[in-house]
């Protein structure tokens, strides 16, 4: 059987910026993924109304939305159950797909197995409150960390700082080797806040409408990449 796995790319410390697709204009989301196309990955945010009280996009569509996709799909399943459906994300040829811990109703790792089977990364994401010491073990299994910074559910929330020390621990343990994981982060993430965010440690940046709300995305994507950068490195 053959899985996925982190390669050169992925662990390259050059920072990835993903926009989330929550920003964008739902009646044109062609024209949207297309605006898209200087990023690293697509965020692509999959909410149910009872693990989050939101309600977005279901498997129908994120198939409509990989078929026109000019860079990966990162799923971002925030649903209850999810060791139920997140295969199906991953064979849809989606890059990493990330569960949330708190949803899970057994061992987080047998999903991790799963999407991993299906051909995709795995990721496990923690809300803001949710301690990382409870998972290191747990993420041995896992190619991804999605810390919160905003509580999960809905976009255009303000950047969580306190939630940093999340993702210093997590970088530390990846310089370690004790984990090997990307560290990603998701919510208020834009010019005046993703340089604390890689200077905390992280790799992966979730941004919504510091991408999708600026006139020019792609010159968007690359301002936050440049202020990301010297921050990583």
């Amino acid at each position: 059987m053959i899985t996925a796995h982190l390669d050169s790319d992925d662990v390259a410390r050059t920072p990835m910026i993903a926009p989330s697709l929550l920003s964008a204009d739902f009646a044109r989301l062609a024209d949207e993924v297309a605006r898209v196309a200087d990023a690293d990955w697509l965020h692509v945010d999959v909410m149910d109304a009872h693990f989050v009280p939101n309600l977005t996009l279901g498997r129908p569509v994120v198939e409509a939305i990989h078929a026109v996709s000019p860079v990966p799909l990162d799923c971002h399943l925030m649903i209850e159950a999810p060791e139920r459906w997140a295969p199906g994300y991953a064979e849809l040829g989606s890059r990493n797909v990330t569960v949330h811990a708190e949803a899970c109703t057994g061992d987080p790792r047998d999903v991790a197995r799963d999407i991993r089977a299906a051909g995709a990364l795995a990721g496990l994401a923690l809300k803001p409150g949710t301690p990382l010491e409870r998972y290191e073990e747990v993420l041995r299994d896992f190619d991804t960390l999605l810390v919160m910074t905003v509580e999960p559910g809905f976009g255009g929330q303000a950047f969580m700082a306190e939630v940093l020390p999340k993702v210093r621990r997590a970088r530390e343990l990846v310089d370690t080797g004790h984990l090997q994981v990307l560290v990603e982060v998701d919510g208020g993430i834009n010019a005046d806040t993703i340089a604390q965010a890689a200077e905390a440690g992280a790799d992966v940046f979730v941004a919504g409408s510091a991408v999708y709300g600026a006139d020019d995305p792609s010159r968007a994507i690359a301002a936050l990449r440049d202020l990301a950068t010297p921050a990583a490195g």
